[in-house]
């Protein structure tokens, strides 16, 4: 049998994982949307949503809903996971999570409009919902 210190399945300096690696580089993509014109709902559910508390830097966790109305561009759902994945190291209000969240999204996509609802996790008996819409001119 092997000792730990003989194994090759040990390290003694850390190694950035794939998955880490696509996360730190993630960028928001989009593509055209199929039916220009044409108003209709996307829902995207993100039940997996962490970031830290800038108080505690205990972990916070909540459900992303976001609802938009395309205009020209729709989201890429792959890289919106990975964008997502990029909060959750991150010291972060909950307030300034859904509000930054539907910045770059609104950034990215142009929606006509779009709504980030932030279903956070109660902790010591606070429950907290976060919703921040967004409205393009006419």
């Amino acid at each position: 049998m092997s000792s730990p210190s003989n194994s090759t399945h040990l390290s003694a300096t850390p190694t950035v994982k794939y998955g880490e690696r696509l996360i730190e580089d993630g960028q928001l993509i989009t593509f055209p949307n199929p039916r220009p014109g044409r108003s209709y709902s996307v829902q995207i559910t993100l039940p997996e949503f962490t970031c830290k508390c800038p108080f505690s830097g205990y972990p916070d966790f909540a459900t992303l809903h976001i609802t938009y109305r395309p205009h020209e561009k729709t989201l890429e759902l792959k890289a919106l996971k990975l964008y997502i994945n990029q909060y959750r190291d991150r010291y972060i209000s909950h307030e300034e999570a859904v509000n930054q969240v539907l910045d770059d999204l609104v950034a990215a996509c142009d929606p006509l409009d779009m709504t980030v609802t932030g279903d956070f996790n109660p902790r010591g008996n606070v429950h907290m919902v976060v919703e921040a819409s967004h409205r393009r001119p006419s």
